[in-house]
């Protein structure tokens, strides 16, 4: 009853559009971009959409995870034209953690009761195969139960070069040494014409797509990702959603979407005359984790907000538009910090709890593979 009284007086097409999703129906692409345009009511039906299939999905369980973040080092050859951590390996603000400094990353992860770390570095030329096993090896060596979510699809399509072997042998011999899953990160937007823009010197669309299939083939499970709010529209956003459905529907592999903002304040794109930034405003975050909910309903059941790139309080407000999982506590994070973040980089699992309850939802922390450790 109450369904049929928000969605009365909007929009006939969009009304009919959310009472599909409502029924299970999948989400065409001409159909998510028209939901990206609405305004008014429609929107507070979108929202309202969203939110109730994520409910009834999750059980209004909305979760997150004790985790760290890894970057162990920022010098990188691809020079991405929206990134404000890396330098060449000619600058004197470069680094490489060694395997002693690794190690006390390590223990103070385990000291902080972390399940999982999140280990991602720059291209650096002089890392060889052997380097990236002694990562993973380090780790174990120190927790062997410690969940391993490390290499984008970037990093593993370069360790497979230097490693002179296929993505799926390199995958796998990465899997023996200790790797557990993979960042569905190096996305940024699936379309190449904006890559060639973006990232020219980054894995193609297609290249990305291999790495992701074969690492879900292999039985090593990934998450999925989007950079939006720069130079790309609605349409490639919506292009980048379908790909990651169409994966989805093979192999079943991604764990989460997570829809990551553009950073704007530092990066070489921000002050492109040729390319400018396209306006990104708070509705429309709003619209996209609200559509993606929608979009990935069968198949991708956990949305994801990030708190350093929206903020604590606007993620908050995520969590009533379609999103089921706050992050985690990542104690360090240094990509979006160089970028221009400014939201800090921990935030201690007690604050995330009381956020979660304060939007009427029911904390929980999970694992990395979302299996619930603990109701609170």
């Amino acid at each position: 009853m109450f369904s049929s009284q928000i969605l009365k007086g909007i929009d006939l097409d969009i009304k009919e559009i959310l009472q599909k999703s409502l029924s299970g129906q999948e989400l065409s692409r001409k159909n998510a971009l028209k939901l990206l345009k609405v305004t008014g009511r429609d929107f507070l039906a979108l929202q309202y959409v969203a939110d109730k299939i994520c409910q009834e999905k999750k059980n209004n369980i909305v979760t997150f995870i004790i985790n760290r973040n890894i970057n162990f080092t920022n010098i990188c050859e691809k020079e991405c034209q929206f990134c404000s951590f890396s330098v060449s390996k000619t600058s004197n603000k470069g680094f490489l953690l060694s395997t002693d400094e690794l190690r006390k990353k390590v223990v103070e992860a385990q000291n902080h009761n972390c399940t999982e770390l999140c280990i991602q570095g720059g291209i650096n030329p002089v890392l060889t195969f052997e380097n990236y096993i002694e990562i993973l090896t380090t780790v174990k060596e120190i927790d062997k139960k410690m969940h391993i979510h490390a290499f984008s699809p970037q990093e593993v399509f370069h360790i497979s070069g230097i490693h002179g072997d296929s993505i799926e042998n390199t995958l796998i011999e990465l899997k023996r040494a200790g790797l557990n899953s993979i960042p569905g990160t190096a996305a940024e937007i699936l379309v190449d014409e904006i890559r060639k823009i973006i990232c020219p010197n980054k894995i193609s669309t297609s290249q990305w797509i291999d790495v992701i299939k074969t690492a879900h083939h292999v039985g090593i499970p990934t998450t999925s990702t989007i950079m939006y709010g720069h130079i790309e529209g609605l349409k490639d956003r919506v292009a980048h959603l379908e790909i990651l459905r169409n994966i989805q529907k093979e192999t079943m592999g991604f764990t989460e979407f997570v829809p990551l903002i553009f950073m704007r304040r530092n990066p070489v794109l921000s002050k492109s005359k040729r390319y400018p930034l396209k306006p990104n405003y708070a509705i429309d975050d709003l619209r996209f984790y609200a559509v993606s909910r929608l979009f990935f309903n069968n198949y991708i059941e956990n949305i994801q907000c990030s708190w350093v790139k929206l903020g604590p309080k606007f993620a908050e407000i995520s969590l009533n538009y379609g999103v089921n999982d706050f992050s985690g506590t990542l104690m360090e994070e240094n990509i979006s910090k160089t970028a221009g973040g400014r939201y800090g980089e921990y935030l201690p699992p007690e604050e995330i709890i009381s956020m979660i309850r304060a939007n009427g939802k029911l904390p929980a922390q999970r694992s990395t593979l979302y299996d619930i450790i603990k109701k609170y």
